[in-house]
């Protein structure tokens, strides 16, 4: 059976609790990038707009139609990047919450790019340590690659070749891993033919 045509779409998903901020141009930039490799529709989310809308949920059936169409977003994207600031070791509190209201089979074989800022490199360890383990709990393909900068490696825009080619690796990365999960993905109405 074939897949009905649809938008394919790059979520880029900010756990910044600032609209504009260091991550925010990083995902933008790491973002771009990707559109230039696979041709999708880019989807922007930002903790500091959707937390009206999820963060005063405990649970999914809390949320509310705003939220939810949120959560459908970042669930049906064909490539998700997540980018978060290190605050106190760890990625931003908002963007686990959100993670909390998540499907835990949503993102089963999706493909989806780290990213994180922080104050001195040491904060780098958060992509190995956390963030990749939070993906891994929803069974979703990383890049290998993490894309870490510091502060003084943005100002208005990536000042870094070093982060520059960071962003490089790992959108090669996850256009392979896009292309894999193409070849082994059945769109959903296949595989309930396939129990009937």
């Amino acid at each position: 059976m074939v897949e009905r045509s649809r938008t394919r779409t790059i979520v880029a998903l900010s756990g910044s609790p600032r609209r504009q901020s260091r991550t925010v141009i990083l995902l933008n930039q790491i973002a771009k990038a990707l559109a230039e490799r696979v041709p999708a529709e880019i989807r922007s989310i930002h903790v500091a707009e959707a937390a009206p809308h999820l963060l005063t949920a405990l649970s999914r059936d809390q949320v509310s139609p705003t939220g939810e169409a949120l959560l459908r977003t970042i669930e049906t994207a064909d490539i998700l990047i997540v980018a978060s600031p290190v605050y106190r070791a760890s990625y931003t509190g908002a963007l686990k919450h959100i993670f909390d209201l998540i499907d835990r089979e949503a993102l089963v074989g999706r493909p989806v790019l780290l990213a994180a800022t922080g104050g001195t490199p040491l904060h780098g360890l958060v992509g190995e340590h956390q963030l990749r383990p939070l993906l891994g709990f929803f069974r979703a393909f990383t890049a290998p690659t993490f894309v870490f900068a510091t502060e003084t490696e943005i100002s208005g825009a990536v000042l870094s070749e070093a982060v520059e080619q960071r962003v490089a690796q790992a959108v090669d990365e996850t256009v392979a891993l896009y292309e894999a999960s193409l070849a082994i993905r059945q769109p959903a109405d296949t595989r309930i033919v396939a129990r009937a």
